[in-house]
């Protein structure tokens, strides 16, 4: 194991203090891989996949949770329907800006990866390339049936208890996130169009057994983008980084010697 060096940071944005962490690089010709959490996520959540990932790739790795999440700024009003295109199109541009972040490798996971979509079609010149875990285009019957059972689970089991390892306000981050994706009014959210505009090399994980999304995710995706590289991996849920850790680390650094004007010591 190399020695990492991570660093506590708190960036205010939006109208809210965010927390983040930064882990220095050991390449830095290398670009920033910024790591974008899921629906119920936060720096906390990734555990040491941040640490594996820096050791493996040689590159600054920089994590934030979002409003409402980890140890930011308590969400106190219900998510729109919109709430990821806020996230791609306000928040992070300007959290990258204040971080002094330019042309970052985003590594998104289910919300994250769809953020991750929505910020590269808008700022197609930004990234240099995008890791999307997990990706939602569009909504699905079974991630409806998913999140409904979450919401059951919420109400009779210890999964607020398990969530507050992770995250100071369990309970308004759990149901900021239940509530908008149980919305009919989301059943019609779909992010298709932002595909069009992206430029940047596109690598997409999905798990054979993902509980909230199906590989139909990942052939809208390659529809727009043929030149998408997608890896479909067995025995594998909604967290390839967790379920797949070595074949994620591998599939990430191989993907990182295609970036143009970016290549990993070997």
């Amino acid at each position: 194991m190399i020695s990492i060096r991570a660093f506590a940071e708190r960036y205010f944005v939006d109208g809210h203090w965010l927390e983040a962490a930064r882990i220095e690089p050991r390449e830095a010709h290398l670009p920033a891989l910024v790591l974008l959490h899921e629906g119920l996520g936060s720096v906390a959540h990734w555990k040491d996949f941040p640490c594996l990932l820096a050791e493996a790739t040689g590159a600054e790795v920089f994590v934030f949770s979002r409003y409402g999440h980890g140890g930011s700024d308590e969400l106190t009003e219900p998510r729109p329907v919109s709430y990821m295109h806020r996230e791609a199109q306000i928040v992070l541009p300007e959290i990258l800006r204040q971080a002094n972040i330019n042309r970052p490798v985003l590594l998104g996971q289910s919300d994250g990866a769809s953020i991750a979509i929505i910020y590269s079609g808008t700022f197609p010149d930004s990234p240099a390339g995008i890791i999307l875990e997990a990706p939602h285009v569009f909504v699905e019957d079974m991630t409806i049936a998913s999140i409904a059972q979450a919401r059951e689970a919420y109400n009779q089991t210890d999964l607020p208890q398990r969530l507050a390892r992770y995250h100071a306000k369990v309970h308004s981050l759990f149901w900021g996130w239940n509530d908008v994706w149980l919305d009919p009014a989301f059943r019609n959210w779909n992010i298709e169009s932002s595909l069009d505009h992206i430029r940047c090399p596109v690598l997409v994980l999905q798990g054979v057994r993902d509980e909230y999304g199906s590989a139909e995710q990942v052939a809208a995706i390659q529809r727009k983008i043929p030149a998408a590289e997608a890896m479909i991996l067995d025995n594998c849920g909604h967290a390839p980084h967790r379920d797949q850790c070595a074949a994620t680390l591998s599939a990430i650094c191989r993907f990182m010697r295609v970036i143009p004007d970016c290549s990993l010591s070997q």
